[in-house]
């Protein structure tokens, strides 16, 4: 074998399955762009079909999609059975979908918080477990989660956001005490602040909170949504087959940032 075959294949996901919630959009479309180039087929989910179905579209014969509200809990486990029937088995699960909602906490109603919670937290567990029980009995794959720079220090009007990606975090360390011996690793990515609609939406009507973020980004750029699925590939890819348990930070330094 050649060291450029080795190095194909370290990073190649030919033959794997991959499921991308939330994947019609914003960095979930990245993710499964990425994915689909680095040779894996893509299933992704979200509530909008035009939307999933233009995506697919888009990418290609690899990617197929259904449709499915994740905040929906009891339709998870059916959700799950019917990919696996139609596409086979898992092997790469990104739990991409979330929302966001930006008030100052004390203005942020119980069903404010529930919502957020529901969608970012128990949503991503449910799936999580129907998935890993599978990926457990085949000893063998890979759960991503998507989590935040407000999980690794105080952002201001996010409190519940902030809550749930916190928890997420928490949830990847316990997860692969108890995944990683059945060899399904468990990893987050944080992304930092990325060129997407909606983030740059957000920052032109807050001048000075975009000016706060710039500052603290050691190279002084916002990230491309691509950054993060080529950073969700690596850690689904067999270059990464003894990462578990991590966090990484895709954000330019903001994280360790002055």
């Amino acid at each position: 074998m050649t060291i450029q075959t080795e190095f194909i294949q370290n990073f190649s996901l030919d033959g794997q399955l991959a499921v991308v919630t939330g994947g019609g959009s914003g960095i979930g479309f990245y993710i499964a762009k990425a994915m689909v180039e680095a040779g894996a087929r893509v299933i992704i989910t979200g509530r909008r079909e035009d939307v999933l179905k233009q995506t697919a579209a888009s990418l290609g014969s690899n990617v197929s999609y259904f449709v499915n509200d994740i905040t929906k809990l009891e339709t998870i486990p059916g959700l799950v059975a019917d990919i696996e029937a139609t596409h086979g088995p898992i092997h790469i699960l990104v739990n991409n979908a979330g929302i966001n909602m930006k008030k100052h906490a004390v203005e942020v109603t119980d069903s404010d918080f529930d919502k957020v919670i529901q969608t970012n937290l128990h949503a991503v567990f449910s799936m999580t477990r129907e998935v890993g029980k599978r990926m457990i009995a085949r000893k063998n794959g890979s759960i991503i989660m998507i989590t935040s720079m407000a999980a690794l220090y105080g952002i201001d009007r996010v409190v519940a956001y902030t809550a749930s990606k916190s928890a997420i975090g928490g949830m990847v360390k316990a997860l692969t005490t108890e995944f990683s011996p059945h060899q399904v690793r468990v990893n987050a990515i944080a992304p930092g602040f990325i060129e997407t609609p909606m983030m740059l939406t957000a920052m032109g009507g807050d001048p000075a909170r975009r000016d706060k973020a710039m500052d603290r980004t050691p190279m002084g750029r916002w990230g491309k949504p691509e950054d993060i699925g080529w950073a969700a590939v690596y850690l689904a890819s067999p270059a990464a087959k003894f990462v578990t348990g991590v966090t990484l930070p895709v954000d330019g330094g903001n994280s360790i940032g002055f």
